[in-house]
């Protein structure tokens, strides 16, 4: 009998095990495959960015190299300058680098991608470099020449000494970073050289991108958690519920609060005040939203009556945005009939009952201001003129935008379809020339609509 069995169940055993060490080597060759072809990918990236620091140095030695009245030169060797340095920031993104210490480096090559596009948009003829880019420029070859060869030196190694980059996730990974290694270490060297250069002048525009949003820069006194939750009570007409606040970032010069409002139906609302004036930055009532019922039109009306009794005033919406039952409405300022682009901010409407359950104010809050406004130099018949013939214009105003540079243009902003698509273009009024476009979709039209 047991010799039956075991003829029967031999032959069942035998092909499961060899299953078995089948699936094995199969799951183990489908892991080495793709350890080695991210290995390949860390390879790549490594040896790429060694490739375009060094040509971004060569590229700054020639444009520094022909005669500083050579503006189309300028030009375009700030373009590459910019190519290669987005190239770089690229292959930085696709190294295990997330638990490394080299913010420092990346944020330098970030500025330097800033600095040269800033500078090769604008009209070179107009605004040749003056004596303090050229002194940056001169100052950028040698530090990315210091770059080139610190990545350079460590690519000779990693080449001589076989060295693989999956060690070096696999160390970052388990908290091994504190072992010696060629490569982690090489990163941190320099990353370290990057934070001791001097400070550079990267002029108004591309420090002004950098330039960090403090307290320090609202008006009005600091406030107090008691302040807040009074603050917290008118704006929602709750001056019985249950309010909690703590405050964010304090003793720095980020300070804020938040609130949490416990509402009759147990609905925890969020809330964030500045500390500095306690002005209004987001609101959030993180209900469950049911089956879409309300249209844009109603969704409109239910942001524009919100924003009124909030003493959100002379605001306009200029696009629509629907992620699954709720709608997204961003409103600009308007100061004399033109729209104020930089001030922003984004109202969120429930599209089951059309109830307002979010706001978002942050650029409202620190941009929010009554502006010079220019008079425009060309009329709106010749800024007309720099349209696409093609282009069927729907609508024409006024609006004040932030340019490439980073400053406030005032333009005409048109609105029309060309290529069966709808677009907003902006008409610089003072130059008549084209300072952005934009692709509207049917529901920005119909937002923007003030019908």
């Amino acid at each position: 009998m047991y010799r039956r069995l075991s003829s029967i169940f031999f032959p069942i055993m035998t092909v499961l095990l060899i299953g078995a060490v089948y699936w094995g080597y199969q799951e183990h060759q489908e892991k080495n495959s793709i350890l080695i072809k991210a290995e390949n990918q860390y390879q790549r990236a490594f040896h790429d960015l060694t490739y375009h620091v060094e040509q971004l140095h060569q590229q700054l030695g020639n444009t520094l190299a022909v005669n500083s009245t050579s503006q189309a030169y300028h030009r375009k060797g700030l373009v590459n300058v910019w190519r290669l340095t987005s190239e770089a920031q690229n292959e930085i993104n696709q190294l295990p680098l997330t638990l490394l210490p080299f913010n420092d480096a990346g944020e330098f090559l970030s500025r330097i991608a800033n600095f040269a596009y800033k500078t090769s948009v604008r009209d070179l003829s107009k605004q040749p470099l003056t004596p303090d880019e050229f002194k940056t420029m001169k100052t950028l070859y040698a530090n990315s020449e210091q770059i080139s060869k610190d990545l350079a030196a460590m690519q000779e190694k990693v080449l001589s000494n076989r060295l693989r980059w999956m060690d070096v996730e696999i160390a970052l990974a388990s908290a091994k970073s504190d072992n010696p290694n060629i490569i982690i270490d090489g990163f941190k060297t320099v990353d370290k050289k990057v934070s001791q250069y001097p400070e550079i002048n990267w002029g108004p525009s591309v420090s002004s991108m950098y330039q960090k949003r403090t307290v320090k820069m609202l008006g009005g006194k600091m406030v107090t958690e008691d302040e807040i939750k009074k603050h917290a009570a008118k704006f929602l007409d709750a001056a019985n519920a249950e309010i909690r606040v703590v405050e964010n970032a304090k003793g720095t010069e980020y300070a804020t609060y938040s609130a949490t409002v416990i509402d009759g139906k147990k609905n925890k609302l969020q809330m964030d005040f500045t500390k500095q004036g306690g002005q209004l930055i987001s609101f959030m009532n993180p209900r469950d939203i049911g089956e879409k019922t309300v249209d844009l039109e109603k969704a409109k009306a239910s942001a524009d009556k919100f924003l009124d009794k909030h003493g959100f005033n002379e605001m306009k919406a200029v696009s629509y945005d629907m992620h699954g039952n709720t709608g997204s409405l961003t409103y600009v300022g308007l100061q004399s009939g033109v729209l104020i682009y930089p001030d922003k901010l984004t109202v969120k409407v429930a599209l089951d009952k059309g109830e307002t359950v979010g706001l978002q104010a942050n650029d409202y809050i620190f941009e929010h201001h009554k502006r010079e406004l220019p008079n425009p130099i060309v009329t709106q018949a010749d800024a007309r003129k720099a349209l696409n013939p093609e282009m069927k214009v729907q609508s024409e105003q006024l609006a004040l935008i932030n340019n490439d540079l980073g400053e406030e243009v005032l333009c005409y902003e048109f609105t029309g379809k060309i290529n069966g698509s709808l677009y907003r273009v902006y008409i610089n009024s003072e130059s008549g020339l084209e300072e952005s476009i934009e692709e509207m979709s049917p529901s920005d039209s119909k937002a923007a609509s003030d019908k």
